[in-house]
């Protein structure tokens, strides 16, 4: 009870203390700068987030967000292929970059004495890529290798790509963010480019600074490098809804595999309105309820008592574009099938539909909520990473410290309520892993090629 309270301290404190030192200024030409102090080290990270990711991707480019994002660092007339890592390494940081559903960004960590290179590279590659046949045809190589190695050599990532396949009919998170092999292999250098010209520009980004810096100086500095980057008309962006699922889906994946596998996912709700919205928080508490850490109820329960699966986990992001799903996992115990782990998964869902949780639940899940926002935040990467999530989810940096409050204020009514409402097999999907005898060839793998 003593660390609980200890934990509802170091909240208030987050939340009264965690945006002071935020500043944000939007430059003429759209790019939204924000700047978080902390200067307990002398260093700083840059990230650029591009507000365009594979959910805007359209039929015959998927994959195409994640390419350009390969071809991000090859080069541009001021600076050739290659010389990008080569300055950063030689500056004493790291660099590298990322695609999801919903954004695309970029970082470097370094001295805060080198922030004025990072931008400048940074900004040169926003509007003066170059796109040379050569280069793309390497790493598009590289891509389809990428994605032999990660999910078509990968029995789980391959049975969750066709669950998201089969879960989203007609909201392009059906589409993986690596892409379809077929338009990977029928993709062209005008298609990257043509991506390129239609969303990075600086009206359709935001960049976060963190570290220790001054914000005055870095929104000047700002203003050097990219203000003069032109603005883009960008495309007309139309709202995309998943249809009322009607009915439960099931699916089979055959794969060479060790081990059986099994995956439920019901549609869940996203943040959108973070003083408004509970259900997201209700979720996130349930999801820790469930799958917390070791004395959490299906890890207890499922691996611990019954001894019917090998490993169980939870999955639920609140933060996103889209819509979301709320996920079950697990992995049968030799002797026990998908079958039994379904059942045993079901059951436990149906008690806590039941009977709700318990106050001490509530508590646990709470504390480790908070406790971990605590610790991520002794790292400037990760403070910068969620100020660049919520903003490129449509939402306001400026909720970070409300969501913790509205999290701290769920009640286990709420909770027994979302799951009631959620655990509804007209909107569940169910995909089950078939293993197939494995082959003696080795796994694909990109060995010593970058892959960012």
């Amino acid at each position: 009870m003593r660390i609980h309270k200890i934990i509802i301290a170091l909240l208030f404190l987050l939340s009264s203390t965690a945006q002071a030192d935020v500043y944000e200024k939007t430059l003429d030409n759209g790019l939204k700068v924000i700047v978080k102090e902390d200067h307990r080290a002398p260093t700083v990270v840059q990230q650029v987030w591009y507000h365009a990711g594979s959910m805007d991707e359209k039929t015959g480019t998927t994959g195409v967000a994640h390419m350009l994002e390969h071809m991000m660092f090859k080069g541009t007339k001021a600076v050739p292929v290659g010389e990008f890592s080569k300055q950063i390494a030689a500056a004493g940081g790291r660099e590298n970059a990322f695609t999801s559903y919903d954004h695309t960004a970029y970082f470097q960590q370094l001295h805060k004495s080198k922030l004025p290179l990072a931008m400048q590279l940074e900004s040169d590659r926003m509007h003066n890529l170059l796109m040379a046949e050569k280069e793309y045809a390497k790493e598009l190589k590289v891509v389809m290798e990428e994605r032999r190695w990660r999910t078509d050599d990968d029995p789980h990532a391959l049975v969750f790509e066709r669950l998201m396949a089969t879960a989203y009919e007609e909201h392009p998170y059906h589409n993986p963010i690596i892409g379809w092999m077929g338009d990977l292999q029928n993709m062209t250098a005008t298609d990257a480019l043509d991506w390129y010209k239609t969303w990075y520009a600086p009206n359709n980004s935001t960049l976060v600074v963190a570290g220790d810096v001054k914000a005055d100086e870095v929104f000047a500095l700002a203003q050097k490098h990219y203000g003069s980057i032109p603005t883009v008309k960008l495309p007309q962006r139309k709202a995309v809804s998943e249809p009322v699922q009607l009915g439960i889906k099931r699916i089979t994946v055959k794969a060479p595999a060790e081990l059986p596998y099994l995956i439920m996912a019901w549609h869940a709700p996203t943040l959108r309105d973070a003083e408004k919205d509970w259900k997201p928080y209700a979720l996130e508490v349930l999801s820790g309820v469930l799958d917390g850490n070791s004395s959490a109820r299906l890890n207890k329960s499922l691996v611990r008592e019954q001894q019917v699966a090998m490993e169980v986990g939870t999955g639920y992001e609140s933060v996103a574009r889209g819509p979301s799903l709320f996920v079950l996992e697990g992995t049968p115990r030799e002797g026990k099938t998908v079958g039994d782990v379904e059942a045993a998964l079901r059951e436990q869902l149906a008690l806590l539909v039941r009977d709700g949780v318990s106050e001490e639940e509530l508590r646990r899940v709470k504390a480790q909520v908070t406790a971990g926002e605590v610790y991520k935040r002794d790292s400037v990467f990760y403070q910068a990473m969620q100020i660049g999530q919520y903003e490129s989810a449509g939402l306001s940096y400026k909720a970070i410290p409300l969501i913790l409050k509205k999290i701290q204020a769920v009640t286990a009514q709420q909770v027994q309520d979302v799951a009631r409402e959620i655990f509804n097999d007209d909107q569940l999907t169910v995909a089950v892993l078939d293993p197939q005898p494995l082959s003696n060839k080795p796994r694909h793998n990109p060995g010593a090629a970058h892959v960012h």
